[in-house]
């Protein structure tokens, strides 16, 4: 509140003369408004400038002050308005009427002046501190709400930096980050009301998490020499032997992070089974556990989809890309085989979806030309 502003009182009564008399009393103090109808009174109190402090008569026409105060109290922009009944009304019953509704307190006529001032003073010090209070709060909220958004931008930032660094090595393009992405969130959406994925992808902060850890999917690749990675051919047995440790080498990155951490942290975890089993097939003959079926981790049966997909129609410097419907051809024939069927079919009937990302997030000429030209450098290598 401006310390220079002087508080507000909204004096309430059907009288012109009590009106008179409050204004009188209080205009040296306070600035005063007054209204001589419960309508008025409710006007001016959800305006723009509502009043610090309400002084409210119980006997007027029409709407008495009880009314009023219910009204006042059940109005979100003016419940937090202290009310002082003034009336002269002086049963116990009257009082314990009015302080039940929700008024702050009960004076009753004829009045003694320094005894309203003294009330009137007090309760409005209590306002200020609690308008204080609640200021601070929102302050407070909102400012944890910016620190908690700034670490997560950063947390997101660092996931993709880490990502790219690994993808830096591979023989893709940075795309094929977002892309895979995309596709998961895209299928674990899909699958929210399927009834053997509901009550784990209807929860808003798993799909959170699957989006988040999916870039994290290859991060292994960076342990894997670049004779290796960077190979144009086919791999021998004893190389594509190596490569496959890739799944091993990113959990045991991720490992290290948690280690480091000192605690378990749900991102990490997810994190580590993605990079760790999305290699293995629904039918056991994957790597590097041969898992089968639904001992595979929900996360790496999606990954290994939307990785799949987004192998078969990416041109490379060794592959031509193929056409959309020609990697949905091929997955459609892998259900059951290289896919969870149910993920499968949630990927058929999307699939379009995953053209528009393919399409949105395509890569460019000048990538691949990048990445021509960088492997024919490391192919020159000694």
């Amino acid at each position: 509140m401006n310390e220079n502003r002087k508080q507000s009182v909204l004096v309430v009564d059907d009288t012109p003369e009590n009106l008179s008399l409050m204004s009188a009393l209080l205009q040296d103090f306070y600035q005063v408004k007054v209204a001589a109808s419960g309508a008025r009174a409710l006007k001016i109190a959800a305006s723009d400038k509502p009043p610090d402090l309400i002084l409210l008569d119980i006997m007027m026409p029409e709407m008495d002050g009880y009314a009023v105060c219910v009204a006042l109290k059940a109005d979100p922009r003016t419940r937090d308005i202290p009310v002082i009944f003034l009336t002269a009304m002086n049963e116990e019953a009257d009082e314990e009427m009015g302080l039940g509704l929700g008024a702050v307190d009960y004076i009753t006529k004829p009045i003694s002046p320094p005894i309203v001032l003294a009330r009137v003073r007090g309760q409005l010090a209590l306002k200020a501190a609690a308008d204080f209070l609640r200021d601070k709060s929102a302050y407070l909220e909102q400012e944890v709400a910016r620190r908690t958004q700034e670490v997560r931008d950063v947390q997101d930032a660092t996931i993709v930096m880490l990502s790219s660094l690994a993808e830096t090595r591979d023989n893709e393009t940075g795309n094929h980050i977002l892309r895979t992405q995309r596709y998961v969130r895209a299928l674990a959406e899909s699958l929210r009301s399927h009834p053997r994925f509901k009550g784990t992808l209807n929860d808003d902060a798993m799909l959170d998490l699957l989006y988040k850890s999916a870039p994290l999917h290859d991060i292994g690749k960076v342990g894997i020499p670049d004779r290796i990675l960077l190979k144009p051919g086919r791999l021998t047995p004893e190389e594509f032997e190596v490569m496959k440790s890739h799944t091993t080498l990113g959990r045991s990155a991720i490992e290290h992070a948690e280690a480091r951490i000192g605690r378990s942290v749900p991102f990490l975890a997810m994190a580590k089974e993605i990079a760790f089993s999305h290699q293995e097939k629904w039918d056991g003959s994957g790597y590097p556990r041969a898992l089968a079926g639904e001992e595979i981790p929900l996360s790496a049966r999606l990954m290994a989809l939307a990785d799949v997909y987004d192998a078969l129609i990416s041109r490379r410097v060794y592959k031509a890309a193929m056409t959309h419907e020609q990697a949905v051809a091929i997955i459609a024939e892998c259900r059951g085989k290289h896919f969870d069927p149910d993920i499968a079919d949630a990927f058929l009937a999307i699939h379009e979806r995953f053209r528009a990302i393919a399409a949105e997030y395509a890569d460019s000429e000048a990538d691949l030309h990048a990445e021509q030209e960088r492997l024919e450098w490391i192919a020159e290598r000694p």
